[in-house]
Formats: structure tokens, sequence, C-alpha cells
């Protein structure tokens, strides 16, 4: 009994099947289908498109896009050099970093001097301004001592120094004594009585004051002829 779709005699060439091909047929029908699917020898993978090499030739579609992404590639690198050429160095960025830590030090500096500058002329201010204001006593201690009333030992006397050394602590310091030439800078003048060029201070009817280098209060004085023996002694 034989099965249905088999040959009686499977070794007879007569009876094999149109579809079982020699191994050198089939070889040959798989290599046409490759070659039908654009698959080349040397592929490893099976592609549906066709290669891109023909003969040995580059297909002008895929060396357009090759060469436009060497190019792009070679532009990025170009740019990445110029930018590298043109970067400050890190000795001039040191050196600009350094010149201008100098500057603020510089103007710090200046700062701190002007402030202590500022200050300074305040408390001279304000002590200039405390120590006008005890100018009137000043004058009337004056007037009691050309009166007589400062006697030695007198509690009036013992006033009168403990004041003036504590002013003078203060570097208050008076000036205008009779003799001295007039100077209109720190001297007003109320009368003239000379009559040369020779100017001096004949009455004083106020003391000057002065605090360090800072006018306090000018001198209120008469002016006369200066002395020929005085001005020969300076």
């Amino acid at each position: 009994m034989t099965t249905p779709g088999m040959p009686n005699d499977p070794g007879n060439p007569d009876e094999t099947d149109e579809q079982n091909l020699s191994p050198n047929e089939a070889e040959a029908e798989a290599a046409a289908a490759a070659e039908a699917q654009g698959v080349d020898e040397d592929d490893d993978v099976y592609t549906t498109q066709p290669d891109p090499t023909v003969d040995g030739e580059i297909d002008p579609t895929m060396e357009a896009t090759l060469s436009a992404e060497v190019d792009e590639a070679l532009s990025d690198i170009e740019a990445e050099l110029a930018d590298q050429e043109s970067a400050p160095s890190v000795e001039a960025e040191l050196a600009e970093r350094t010149e201008d830590l100098q500057r603020v030090s510089a103007e710090y500096a200046n700062y701190r001097r002007r402030t202590e500058r500022d200050r300074e002329g305040l408390v001279l201010s304000a002590k200039a301004s405390v120590l006008t204001s005890l100018l009137p006593v000043l004058d009337d201690l004056e007037l009691a001592q050309q009166h007589g009333d400062l006697e030695e030992g007198s509690p009036l006397r013992a006033f009168a120094d403990k004041l003036r050394d504590t002013l003078k602590s203060q570097k208050l310091e008076p000036f205008g004594e009779e003799g001295e030439a007039f100077d209109p800078e720190i001297h007003e003048a109320v009368q003239d009585l000379s009559s040369g060029e020779e100017k001096a201070l004949g009455t004083v009817l106020r003391k000057g004051y002065r605090v360090g280098d800072r006018l306090v209060r000018t001198a209120m004085v008469i002016i006369a002829d200066r002395d020929a023996d005085a001005a020969a002694s300076e």
C-alpha cells in the first residue's frame, strides 16, 4: 500500500518531486533571490532596498549626504578651535582680576581716609561749637582779672584757673596781644589810628581764639602805628 502524495520509488529520479532540488540548484536560486533583494555576498544583513554600491560605484545621493556631513563636522571643529584661540589665556585673565582687585583696594583705602577726615572734621566742628559757647565766660574772667577780682587764693581765681586749663587741654588757644602785626584774616578792626603803612594792634578789645588751625573767633582790636623798636626786634 502506498501513501497518497508520496512516490512509489523515492530513489528513482523520475519519481522525485519537482520541488525537491539538488544542493547546487538550491544554492543558485538562493543567490539569485539575494541579488534581486540587493544583498551582496559581503553583507551581513538582508535589506529590502538596493545596495548603494553597484559594480563598485557609489550612489550619488549617498555621496552627497556623506560629503555634507563631513563638511558640517569640519565646520564645527574649526569654530571650536577659533573660540579657543580667541578666549583669553589664564595669565591674561589673572592679570585682569589682579588689576581689578588693586583698583578696588585703592578705592577702599581712599574711602577710609576720606571717611576718617570727615569724621575728624565733624568732631572738631562739634568741639569748636562747644568752646565758642564758653568764650563769653572767658571774656568775663578777663574783665574780672583787669579789675583785680581774681586775687590769688580766691574761689573765683581757682575757678578761672581750672576753666582755662580745661579749655587749653582741648587745644583752645588765645591770640591777639598789643604790638602784634595786624592781620585782617584774624583781626577785626573797629578803629584805625595808624598813619603809616606798618599797622599793629594798638588796643585789644577782645581776644581771639583758635582750636588747632581752626579759627574760632577773631580778635577785636584798634589799629595803631607799629612801634619801630618792636619791628626792629622782630
